[in-house]
């Protein structure tokens, strides 16, 4: 295995802190958000990581496309991610929905699903978290 990079945050405070990465690039207040009872008004861990798998998964989107020889039209990709709670326990749940006005709905739905097999985010969860696929034409 080969290592291309790495990247590595700090973070002080937990939800109600700052998160900082060590070459300085990233630095952002975070808080528990208005809907846990928090403040809001700043980022917090789901919205960076719905941030991070949406980037991610779309430009593996983007590379099953090219490999396939397909245009991809305009299109965005959005992932949303739900912290929940059963009784004590906590855990993520979430959706990616793929946007691409004008294309076949069949084959975008084919690519999604192939993007999601590829994505490193995908892989990462796959069998510890729900994610569910939309795609819209």
């Amino acid at each position: 295995m080969e290592t291309l990079y790495t990247a590595t945050v700090s973070n002080v405070g937990g939800r109600e802190g700052d998160v900082k990465s060590l070459d300085g690039i990233l630095e952002l207040d975070v808080k528990r958000p208005v809907e846990m009872h928090g403040q809001g008004g700043a980022a917090n861990p789901e919205m960076l990581f719905a941030a991070a798998y949406s980037s991610c998964y779309n430009g593996a989107l983007m590379a099953v496309a090219e490999r396939r020889k397909i245009i991809l039209p305009d299109h965005a990709v959005e992932v949303s991610i739900s912290l929940n709670k059963d009784g004590n326990n906590m855990f993520l749940s979430g959706k990616i929905t793929v946007k691409a006005p004008h294309m076949d709905h069949d084959q975008l739905q084919q690519l999604a699903e192939t993007a999601h097999a590829v994505c490193p985010y995908s892989k990462a969860i796959k069998g510890n978290m729900e994610m569910k696929i939309e795609v819209l034409v």
